[in-house]
């Protein structure tokens, strides 16, 4: 389905050219792989059983928000993206243990923040602290 979806993406960024028999065949192997799954689990027979069963169920009952991707060019694939955003603050608190302070973590997060936005529009960290610490900041433009 990725390979699909992507495909069309590169064609001209929609889902307009997206094979939609192929796409409902793979929809099709999905549904049935989750079924397969879900029945072969259902005797939950150990932790680790029970934890595949769940993944089936929640599989199941949530197949559109797994596929949403296929329907909407706007949904990525995964959440890779998010899981950069947070890794590093994790990263600290793994060294450190812990953030010190509320305060602490608040400007952490307000500095990672500022960096991060400031990378998507294309302008680099160290510029964009230089900026805020001249005292005229990289604002992004609200059009």
């Amino acid at each position: 389905m990725k390979r699909l979806v992507d495909a069309s993406l590169a064609i001209d960024g929609s889902l307009d050219h997206v094979d939609q028999a192929k796409l409902a065949a793979a929809r099709h192997r999905y549904h049935s792989a989750v079924l397969i799954g879900k029945q072969q689990t259902a005797a939950r027979a150990g932790p680790l059983m029970r934890k595949h069963h769940a993944l089936a169920r929640r599989l199941l009952a949530r197949e559109d928000d797994y596929l949403r991707y296929t329907q909407d060019a706007r949904v990525p694939f995964d959440n890779n993206a998010a899981e950069r955003e947070i890794r590093m603050s994790k990263l600290r608190i793994k060294v450190s243990g812990c953030m010190r302070s509320m305060a602490g973590a608040e400007a952490f997060c307000a500095i990672r923040s500022y960096l991060s936005t400031a990378a998507k529009h294309g302008i680099g960290r160290l510029d964009a602290l230089t900026r805020a610490a001249a005292g005229t900041p990289w604002i992004p433009s609200t059009t």
